[in-house]
């Protein structure tokens, strides 16, 4: 007798036909009305395979959904609990076979790796206590997890920072434990706002299990609910929902990764358990501050604004707790930001950074901050080391990758830049500036296709951003370079125009507007914006303007030259003898 029986209405014999040999070539025993007897009475042979069986597929469509012999079949292995459904053109199944799971086939040619065919083959072999042959999918050795960013429910879009950080909170965590294989945060958060199917997503990133949830933040409490689905099946492992007051927060989260290495089986090991447990502050009030400055970090519009408002948040979250590393790490990485913007700005985050070493020599931010200051005075061999020490303690780090791509492409090495921009931008989804950086290199390295890939994530970025912000003006500035780059001329120059109307006063970004102002071959346009910039640039950002590739075209100009001598010279003169 045969393990599998397949049921189909008769007009689906083409997909039931599909199924049956994709079975059987997985090593399972299939059978269906296709081989029935000429000399015996159909309902007798029915009634006998069925019993047999271990697992009756059932093919789900409009017209099994209306034969009466597809639901006489299906109830029978619904009651015999051998029942796998599977929906051939997203039909539903009528009651009461939809409290059931159903694979979803619609689409579905024989592809071995589509999340429905997996679904249902990992039921069947599950039901029938069978391998197949030994290409059968199987779970993965070692566990593996994506965490999706958990859903704002709180009615308030200003809340979304406290559910993005609770989800990379919970992946840091989960990252920790030695045996667990976690997705990257950077693409995880691709799937934001996404109607997707756990499955789906489980079997593109190739992982076993999948976390999902929501936040709702409202007054002091705060209610987190969260689920570990099998990726394989779509089944729930674990499921909880969290109550509490809004001190509780460290707690909730502990109990949620501790409740996932429980589900998964998994050994957690001592340093594995105190590193989890390790939040870096015991107040909520000053978490929830740093999460907000975090938020605003992230977000990628690098104006005196933002930078003002990060100061702000992080100084009220060491006031609440002075020995708190991580906002001190952030406040000296955005205080380094503002010394970059504007020379007249006296703290380049040095106290900040070694403040945040003192309390937790383990952060890599600081390390970057230091790496900035000695590569601003040109001493790139002290910076190396720095940012050597900050990717060796965070390779994950995206403020590490990309702070030694900055580096790095100061000193012309292009294809190490180049590489740790790549990194960098695969690191965090807002980020429009790595990318628009490695298109840089891939001009100095004369390689289109790295430059027009660069080029086109940078617009997508920015533009991304845009929908979010329309008077981003660093979204515009770094956006028009990759619309010059791919011929986009006249958009180029609307959000050059549009960038310097928002923000006039900033230096950077004059710099950024001259870069795409060359790219278009609106070399007065950049020298325009050149002028300013040089008038007022440090000896680092004169530095990079000798450096960077994207003003190449303008080196050969006079007035460039000039330029850049008379900056040399004021800095010249301003040095102490």
């Amino acid at each position: 007798m045969a393990d599998v029986f397949v049921s189909y209405a008769r007009p689906d014999e083409p997909q039931a036909k599909r199924v049956a040999d994709a079975l059987r070539d997985q090593g399972f025993s299939v059978w269906r009305d296709d081989e029935l007897p000429a000399h015996r009475a159909y309902a007798d042979v029915i009634q006998e395979r069925l019993n047999a069986s271990r697992a009756v597929v059932v093919l789900w469509s409009q017209e099994a959904a209306k034969s009466q012999w597809v639901r006489a079949e299906a109830d029978a292995a619904r009651r015999a609990g051998t029942i796998v459904q599977a929906t051939l053109n997203g039909t539903i199944p009528p009651m009461p076979f939809n409290q059931v799971q159903c694979a979803d086939l619609t689409g579905w040619h024989g592809e071995e790796k589509a999340s429905g065919w997996r679904k249902l083959i990992a039921s069947v072999a599950e039901l029938t206590g069978a391998a197949g042959n030994a290409e059968q999918p199987s779970q993965p050795r070692k566990r593996s997890v994506c965490v999706l960013p958990f859903v704002n429910m709180s009615g308030d879009a200003e809340q979304e920072y406290f559910s993005d950080g609770i989800s990379e909170d919970i992946t840091t965590d989960l990252s920790r434990v030695s045996s667990l294989s976690v997705i990257a945060r950077n693409t995880a958060f691709t799937f934001k706002g996404r109607a997707a199917d756990v499955c789906e997503i489980a079997s593109k990133l190739s992982v076993s299990h999948v976390l999902e949830g929501s936040v709702r933040k409202a007054g002091g409490r705060v209610r987190i609910t969260a689920q570990l689905i099998d990726g394989l099946t779509g089944d729930h492992l674990w499921a909880e929902r969290f109550d509490r007051e809004l001190t509780d927060i460290f707690a909730i989260q502990d109990e949620i990764s501790h409740s996932i290495v429980d589900a998964l089986k998994l050994k957690l090991l001592p340093e594995e358990k105190e590193a989890i447990e390790k939040r870096g502050t015991s107040s909520p009030e000053a978490y929830d501050l740093y999460l907000m400055a975090r938020q605003y970090w992230a977000s990628g519009n690098d104006g005196a604004r933002r930078d003002q408002i990060i100061m702000r948040l992080c100084r009220s979250a060491i006031e609440v707790d002075p020995d708190y590393a991580r906002a001190w790490a952030l406040m000296a990485l955005t205080q380094a930001w503002m010394r970059f913007r504007d020379e007249q700005v006296e703290d380049a985050g040095m106290e900040a950074a070694e403040r945040a070493l003192e309390l937790d020599p383990a952060l890599p931010e600081p390390y970057c901050v230091k790496a900035g200051h000695f590569a601003r005075q040109g001493q790139f061999e002290q910076a190396n080391k720095e940012i050597a020490t900050a990717l060796a303690l965070d390779p994950e780090s995206w403020e590490a990758n990309r702070e030694a791509g900055i580096i790095t492409i100061r000193q012309r090495r292009l294809k190490e830049a180049l590489r740790l921009l790549e990194k960098a931008a695969s690191l965090m989804e807002t980020d429009y500036r790595s990318p628009s950086l490695m298109m840089s290199c891939g001009l100095g390295l004369d390689d289109e296709s790295v430059a027009r890939r660069a080029a086109q994530m940078t617009v997508e970025r920015a533009e991304r951003a845009l929908e979010h912000d329309p008077a981003n003006a660093a979204a515009l500035s770094y956006g028009a370079g990759g619309l010059a780059y791919l011929g986009q001329t006249e958009r180029a120059a609307e959000w050059i125009r549009r960038a310097a109307l928002i923000d006039p006063d900033n230096i950077v970004m004059k710099y950024n507007l001259s870069c795409s102002a060359v790219g278009i071959d609106e070399f007065e346009m950049a020298l325009e914006f050149l002028g300013p910039f040089m008038a007022k640039a440090n000896s680092y950002q004169v530095q990079l303007a000798e450096n960077d590739p994207d003003l190449d075209k303008l080196r050969s100009d006079v007035r460039f030259k000039e330029l850049l001598a008379a900056a040399k010279k004021r800095l010249e003169l301003r040095r102490p003898s």
